[in-house]
C-alpha cells in the first residue's frame, strides 16, 4: 500500500465561528456537508473535496503547533489575499521561495494553526 494524495487536515478550536470565516474569508474554501459526528464542527471544500476539518468542541494542545508545522495550499490571487489579510490585521510573512521564485504567503489561524499561501511566479507584488 502505498499513500496517493492527501485527502484533508484536521485544525482544532475554541473559535468555531471565528475560525471557519478564516478559511472562507482568506482562502475561499467552501463550508459544506458533514455527517453528524456528535460534536461541533465544519467541513471545508475546494474543487469539490472536503480538505479541512474544523473540528471545536475539544480540549486544545498546549503548543498549537504540536509536530505538524504548517499546512500548504496553492493559492491564486496574492494581491486580494494580502488585503483581506490586512483589512482584518492578520500578520503575515511574504516571500519568493529560492529559485523558483513561488510567492509563499505564511499566516496564523485563530487557532494559532500556521497556513502557507504558495502562488504563481507571474503573479504581481502586492501594494
Amino acid at each position: 500500500m502505498t499513500a496517493t494524495g492527501m485527502n484533508h487536515f484536521t485544525v482544532l478550536t475554541d473559535q468555531l465561528e471565528q475560525t471557519v470565516s478564516f478559511y472562507k474569508d482568506v482562502l475561499k474554501l467552501e463550508e459544506g456537508y458533514r455527517p453528524p459526528l456528535g460534536f461541533p464542527g465544519a467541513w471545508l471544500y475546494t474543487n469539490g473535496a472536503a480538505v479541512l476539518h474544523v473540528v471545536a468542541g475539544r480540549p486544545l494542545p498546549e503548543e498549537p503547533a504540536g509536530v505538524l508545522d504548517h499546512m500548504a495550499f496553492s493559492a491564486t490571487g496574492l494581491a486580494s489575499v494580502v488585503e483581506i489579510l490586512r483589512s482584518r490585521g492578520i500578520e503575515y510573512t511574504l516571500r519568493r521561495q529560492n529559485e523558483s521564485d513561488v510567492w509563499q504567503l505564511f499566516c496564523f489561524d485563530p487557532s494559532g494553526a500556521k497556513v502557507e499561501l504558495d502562488f504563481d511566479p507571474s503573479e504581481p507584488a502586492p501594494d
